[in-house]
């Protein structure tokens, strides 16, 4: 696929996808998601977390960040399945004030939410939920969508990504 294929497919520019070829930018999440659906890989496929035999180990130095927060959060894709039907898995941490807001992903995207310390507030479609800690949610996000602390602790949280092909 050429790189002009490439832009029209996935709604980014030609230059952006040059720089980051080029490695001189770093694709926000969002970038890699819009990318990774043009390709018709998932995320995991694109940062190389993804592997085909039975067992996949992937040592902690191998994790990637892939979103850090402007006072110290971050979230890590810990691992991922190859393919267009993909699922992820994702460890956040975010402080105080931190959020982080997604345009949605593809059509019938869902994703699992536990919340292992703190309280995360989800914003979906303009919708507000709060999940406390030891709580879990299940969210279409499919649609914009955003995870917030907006309290004084660190909110730490483990989530999956189902994202089936198109």
């Amino acid at each position: 696929m050429s790189l002009d294929e490439l832009a029209r497919r996935s709604g980014v520019s030609k230059g952006m996808l040059v720089e980051i070829e080029g490695c001189k930018a770093n694709p926000s999440i969002a970038l890699l998601c819009k990318i990774a659906a043009a390709m018709g890989v998932s995320v995991a496929d694109v940062v190389n977390v993804a592997s085909e035999p039975m067992v996949h180990l992937i040592d902690r130095d191998a994790i990637p960040v892939l979103w850090r927060g402007e006072k110290g959060g971050s979230a890590k894709l810990m691992a991922g399945t190859s393919g267009p039907d993909m699922l992820e898995l994702w460890q956040w941490i975010m402080h105080p004030g931190e959020q982080f807001e997604s345009a949605g992903h593809p059509a019938d995207t869902c994703e699992l939410l536990f919340v292992n310390q703190g309280t995360l507030t989800l914003t979906v479609n303009g919708r507000r939920f709060i999940i406390r800690e030891g709580c879990s949610a299940v969210a279409r996000t499919d649609m914009p969508h955003a995870y917030v602390n907006d309290t004084n602790e660190v909110l730490e949280f483990t989530m999956t990504v189902n994202e089936k092909s198109r």
